[in-house]
Order: C-alpha cells, then sequence, then structure tokens
C-alpha cells in the first residue's frame, strides 16, 4: 500500500487548510492472481423487483462474469421465501459462462426475504468447494430489506467473522433506493474482510475494476493522523464519520476496519486551523510532537497507517511524516475533485460547515476540472446540477 498527501487552502474557508490523504492498494496483473471461487449469493424476493435493482443486479452480475478468467469458478445462491442454489463451482470457460449468464437471465423477483439463512448457505457451498491458495469470496447483492429468519446486525456478523477467519472474504454490493439497509450491509462487509459498493448502474467495479472488488491484498487497513500542536490548532475529518475508530484501536490487531483489494484507492480529507490562527477552537489531542522527541519538528503532521496482509493476523506499520513541502497554490485536478465531493456532500447534508458554499458556486469550482476518460467528473457535475435545479 502506498501513501500520498496533498495540502492547499480549503476551497470552503480560505482561513484554513486542506490536506488530501491518498492510500493506493497494489495494483496486481490479473495473469499473477490465483484461481478464483466466487459465490453470486442474490436476493431475488420481491423487494427487488424495480428496474434499479434485479434487472440491474442481472446487468452487471452478467458483465462480471465476462471478465473472470477460465480458471475462476462460480456459484449462484438465491434467496427470497427459501434459499436455492442454482450452480455449484461452474468454470468460468465459454461453456461455462453461457450457463452463468442463462441462469442469471432466469431470475425472478417475488416472495419475503430469507437473508440469514442464505448466507449460512452460501458460506457452506464456499467450504465445500475452497480453493486452497486461491481466492474464496462470496458476493451478497441486496436492498438489504432482511426481514424474515437470522437478521439480527449481531448475528449476521458474527457469522461473517467465522467466514473470514476461514478466509472467505465478503463483497457486499447495495441497488436500489428508499428501504436500502446501508448500516446493516456496511455492518457485515466489515466483519466479513471485504467492502460494501452501492450500485446505481451498470458499475465500472463489476466491469474494468472488478479485480480491486473481488480480491483483497490489503485487509484491516488503518490510519491513524498525528498533527503537530505548534502547525496546526485544530483540525476535522471531512466525512467518515461512521468509520471512525478510537485511537486505541489503531495497534490492536483484533479490531477489523477495511480492505483494500488490487488497485482500490482511498482518499481522506482533513480540514486544518493553523496554529496562527486567531480562531477559537477546541485544542488538539494528546501528540507524539509534545510527548516524545519527533525528528522534523517543522512537520504538519505524521501519517500513520497499518494494514496486514490477506493471510496474515499481524499488522504492519508504516510512517509517513508530511512537511510544508506538501502544500501547494495550485493543488492537483485529484485534490480538486476530493474537494468537489466533499463540498456536495457537505451540502446534502446541510452541515454547519457549507455555509460558504452554494450549488452555484460548487459548480464554477467543477468547471475547470477536466472531463476524465471513464466519466466520473461528468457524472458529478450532473449530479450537482440536479441538486440545483431541486433547490
Amino acid at each position: 500500500v502506498s501513501l500520498n498527501a496533498e495540502i492547499s487552502d480549503c476551497p470552503w474557508n480560505k482561513e484554513h487548510q486542506l490536506i488530501k490523504i491518498g492510500l493506493k492498494a497494489k495494483e496486481i496483473d490479473t495473469r499473477e492472481l490465483p484461481a478464483s471461487h466466487i459465490v453470486f449469493l442474490i436476493d431475488v424476493s420481491g423487494s427487488m423487483y424495480d428496474d434499479n435493482k434485479l434487472p440491474l443486479l442481472i446487468s452487471s452480475f452478467k458483465l462480471m462474469t465476462n471478465n473472470l478468467r477460465p480458471q475462476d469458478k462460480v456459484s449462484i445462491v438465491t434467496y427470497a421465501s427459501g434459499t436455492d442454489i442454482k450452480l455449484t463451482a461452474e468454470p468460468c470457460n465459454k461453456n461455462g459462462k453461457k450457463r452463468i449468464v442463462n441462469e442469471l437471465e432466469k431470475l425472478r423477483a417475488s416472495g419475503y426475504t430469507a437473508g440469514g439463512e442464505a448466507i449460512q448457505k452460501a458460506y457452506r457451498i464456499a467450504k465445500e468447494n475452497f480453493i486452497q491458495g486461491g481466492n474464496n469470496r462470496i458476493i451478497l447483492a441486496t436492498d438489504g430489506d432482511f426481514n424474515v429468519g437470522q437478521s439480527s446486525d449481531g448475528e449476521l456478523k458474527e457469522m461473517v467473522k467465522a467466514g473470514a477467519k476461514d478466509g472467505i472474504f465478503l463483497t457486499v454490493l447495495g441497488y436500489g433506493m428508499y428501504n436500502l439497509n446501508d448500516r446493516m450491509m456496511e455492518t457485515i462487509a466489515d466483519n466479513g474482510n471485504g467492502n460494501y459498493a452501492y450500485i446505481d448502474n451498470i458499475s465500472k467495479a463489476l466491469g474494468t475494476e472488478i479485480w480491486g472488488t473481488l480480491y483483497t491484498v490489503a485487509k484491516d487497513v488503518k490510519v491513524l493522523v498525528d498533527f503537530n500542536p505548534a502547525k496546526v490548532k485544530s483540525y476535522r475529518l471531512v466525512g467518515y464519520e461512521n468509520r471512525l475508530l478510537n485511537n486505541e484501536d489503531f495497534n490492536n490487531d483484533k479490531k477489523h476496519a477495511g480492505d483494500m483489494g488490487s488497485g482500490h484507492s482511498v482518499t481522506a480529507l482533513y480540514e486544518i486551523v493553523p496554529a496562527n490562527s486567531n480562531e477559537a477552537t477546541p485544542s488538539t489531542v494528546q501528540s507524539e510532537y509534545v510527548t516524545q522527541q519527533t525528528t522534523g519538528s517543522e512537520n504538519l503532521c505524521t501519517i500513520k497507517f497499518r494494514y496486514k496482509h490477506p493471510d496474515k493476523d499481524e499488522s504492519l506499520l508504516v510512517k509517513h511524516r508530511i512537511g510544508k513541502d506538501s502544500f501547494s497554490q495550485n493543488p492537483s485536478t485529484d485534490y480538486k475533485i476530493a474537494s468537489a465531493a466533499a463540498m456536495f456532500g457537505m451540502l446534502l447534508n446541510d452541515s454547519k460547515f457549507s455555509e460558504t458554499i452554494s450549488y452555484k458556486s460548487l459548480l464554477e469550482y467543477l468547471q475547470d476540472i477536466p472531463s476524465d476518460d471513464k466519466g466520473y467528473i461528468d457524472e458529478l457535475k450532473v449530479l450537482v446540477r440536479k441538486a440545483k435545479d431541486m433547490e
């Protein structure tokens, strides 16, 4: 896992600074990846009827199947009022892919949601067809409406924790709106050494970036930022409120955290009040810059991150100190994109920190950011325009 940091003036408060921290996992050539056994665990209950649920799910899983390799295998488990096993360890050769796609195209939405029983069955199939030294994963696709059976977050969490110990990782994909149970799906993904993503179109995460979703290269990734009180009066993490850990959890290898797949990147933003500011702010927490002799006292902060290799239980510690050379009056395009996304989130949440931002000013900020070849920037601009029109 590599790390970089960039600092500039905060776009929504010029008296503050904004630091962007980026983590990126190693991108591994798919030819070097071990064989995979993937269990498609698909919700076909009545709540999945809408076009942005099961029909979209089928399209995205067909795309995923086409990107798998001959050495990979797929099982399909569906659930509604009951649980059905459609395929078991089907090889992803030409004929196997046809059978997988055929089963996907036959899926129809009806009945209640026996999600807990289905997850148990999916883990059993994953264990029975476990590939030693391979990539063993369950992909749960649902709107999260677990209304029958083993449905409490605690029970599901313990089940996926046990599966992770056996080397079976979990990816959770959320579809649809209104009754989407984000909290439950994020909880079980975190405890299953996996990831959670919301799918609102035929997602690139299941196409060109599939292995970032399917193959874990670093598990339980944690980040701790220690700011120098001589340079920083106070700070706040922008976003990730539901992912915060206590400081003491950073060194606790028994505490689960997020995982990163091949080529996967993670961005964190901190808004900083400089030490020379007259602004009244709460004081920063205890820092190594005060409690011990730290090399480079002119540094703004020290970024510490821990991660484990997928088959290890002991974490590795990496430190990266950030100095004034990371500051730029003309930040990169990546920095501007991350800042724009943060501002959009603040506006949507009616954040008290968004008083200086409007949808109009955000569109002006986005205007100078060029389009990218994957269409992400243009999509963000469209979303901001739609939000402005709804004011």
